[in-house]
């Protein structure tokens, strides 16, 4: 997930919304590590359950990396305490336990779920990433088949 979410980053740039579904465990936060370190943008990168949201700034003249846990957000008046759209088009905005809530901010945005498969001989446990790409943004860009 992490190498993954590094080679998302490439295609990643000011004003994307990153909308993250799937079940506990799944990976979500080794995603947003991964891209972190592909934004270049100063860590740790940590689940911010009980912060909600925290704004990692770029080491290198990139956008900031906002990274928001909605798990604990009880609706849309919750979202909207968060002010995210203030700071939406200057920086890459990633949301876990977005769905559902999150989806207006952006007309342009990834959709990603991430599922776990039956592990292997070794124990280790397959991810599956369903990327859904919505609006004109997103039209040219190949992120739902990124190798690895």
């Amino acid at each position: 997930m992490r190498a993954y979410g590094a080679r998302l980053a490439a295609h990643l740039r000011a004003g994307d919304l990153i909308v993250l579904s799937g079940p506990l465990g799944a990976g979500k936060t080794t995603l947003v590590q991964g891209i972190a370190e592909g934004l270049k943008v100063r860590g740790p990168i940590t689940s911010p359950t009980f912060v909600i949201a925290r704004v990692h700034p770029s080491l290198r003249q990139g956008p900031p990396l906002v990274h928001v846990d909605a798990y604990r957000l009880g609706g849309d008046l919750e979202v909207d305490d968060l002010d995210l759209d203030a700071s939406l088009e200057e920086s890459v905005t990633v949301v876990e336990w977005g769905e559902g809530l999150v989806e207006g901010l952006a007309d342009d945005r990834l959709e990603l779920h991430i599922d776990r498969e039956a592990g292997d001989e070794a124990g280790d446990e397959a991810r599956v990433v369903t990327v859904r790409a919505v609006g004109p943004r997103w039209a040219d860009t190949p992120v739902d088949r990124l190798e690895g």
